[in-house]
Order: structure tokens, then C-alpha cells, then sequence
């Protein structure tokens, strides 16, 4: 079993004004001191300003690995500490970008969560880095990290460590499936989804018909 840890525990620091019909963002995540409680939507005391495009049960969580923000680091020039990304977990020992679509791991003595679905990157992500050209940048890396679902609930800090307590057998990860999705790798989603392997979150099932039509051309 991989062996991992988390680095740090993010939750919102202060709500940002942004265009658009919501008007404030919580992408301002900073590192918290001791433990957290972790809900069926995420971190006590952290929001989501807006439940459109973020938050729910399928995406309670976002985590982000070091060895990704290192990569980003070097390519900008410029520290990158835990939470710029807007996520909850910042992570070393685990690829979150490579994680395998519903694979789980075990958090600390009791926290359990499932990957989901990747971190589509926007216009308030790149305002916030402040970095031009940032949304396709970020794409095109395919170094987009993972939402996370809580399957069991609990308690987390900086320090705790974690592993992978089941990965799943059809391989397609969460890079794979955001970079470079086939015709297959969407068969095997679905034969996993339909066996009770796995359980993808309803968007999968758009996502799934759009790539359909386009791979098909």
C-alpha cells in the first residue's frame, strides 16, 4: 500500500468580489492549525460560494498534490503555498491528478473519501493566480488535481497520514479522462459505474454523450 500524507487542510479565508451573477468567490483557501471536522460537504467552516460549479457531495473536497504545485512552481517562477489553488488538501506521496476515477483513501484514524471528477479550471482561478493565459495553461498540463467525495466522515489535520484502501480495476484516471478520454475509457467507466464498482456523479453522464459525438466523428 502507498504510504502518503497530508500537508496542510485549507479552508476559506476571506470571500473575494468577482463578476458574474454570485459576486463572491471562496477560491481564498489558507492553512488551518489542528484538526478539522469533515462533513458529507466538505470542511467545517469552509464554503462554496457558488453550488453550481462547486461543492455538493461529488466534490466535498478538492485535493492537490505538491509534487503538481513543485511542477507549477518552477514553470512560474514564484511560491505557491497550500490553498492558491483553491484547494482543501494539499497532499504529498499520492498523484491526486493520476488518481484512478473512484478509487478511496483513508485519511487519518477515520476519514474515508472517493475520487471523483477533475478540477475544470475558470476565469476566477485565473484571476486569482493572477497568471495570463492561466486557464489554458493549467488545461493543457492536465495537472488538475481531484474532487473528492466523503465517504466516511470525521476528523483531519496537517500530519495525517493516508493510503489508498481500494483502486478500481478499469484504470481510466482522473488526467487521463480530463486530457485524453477514448471511446474505451468511457465503455470502461460505465461497465465499472454499472457493476456497483464504482459510482460516478451524474454530470459523467453529459460529459459521457459529448465525448460520444466527438470521438465518434
Amino acid at each position: 500500500m502507498d504510504t502518503a500524507s497530508v500537508l496542510a487542510v485549507c479552508r476559506v479565508h476571506q470571500l473575494l468580489s468577482v463578476e458574474g451573477s454570485v459576486g463572491v468567490t471562496a477560491i481564498d483557501k489558507r492553512p488551518v492549525e489542528g484538526p478539522v471536522k469533515v462533513h458529507k460537504l466538505g470542511l467545517h467552516g469552509d464554503i462554496q460560494a457558488s453550488r453550481i460549479d462547486h461543492g455538493g457531495e461529488d466534490q466535498a473536497l478538492y485535493a492537490y498534490s505538491q509534487h503538481d504545485a513543485d511542477y507549477w512552481e518552477s514553470e512560474l517562477g514564484r511560491d505557491l503555498p497550500p490553498g492558491i489553488f483553491g484547494e482543501n488538501l494539499r497532499i504529498a506521496g499520492i498523484d491526486a491528478s493520476n488518481a484512478i476515477i473512484g478509487e478511496r483513501w483513508k485519511i487519518g484514524l477515520h476519514v474515508e473519501v472517493e475520487v471523483t471528477s477533475p478540477r475544470v479550471p475558470c476565469a476566477t482561478f485565473q484571476r486569482h493566480l493572477g497568471e495570463p493565459g492561466w486557464v489554458k495553461r493549467f488545461t493543457d498540463a492536465g495537472r488538475v488535481g481531484t474532487y473528492l467525495r466523503v465517504v466516511r466522515t470525521g476528523t483531519i489535520q496537517a500530519g495525517d497520514h493516508m493510503h489508498r484502501i481500494f483502486v478500481p480495476t478499469h484504470g481510466v484516471s482522473i488526467a487521463k479522462f480530463f486530457s485524453d478520454p477514448t471511446l474505451a475509457d468511457i465503455e470502461a467507466l460505465k461497465d465499472a459505474d454499472a457493476d456497483g464498482e464504482i459510482r460516478l456523479q451524474p454530470e459523467y453522464r453529459d460529459e459521457f454523450e459529448k465525448l460520444e459525438r466527438r470521438l465518434s466523428v
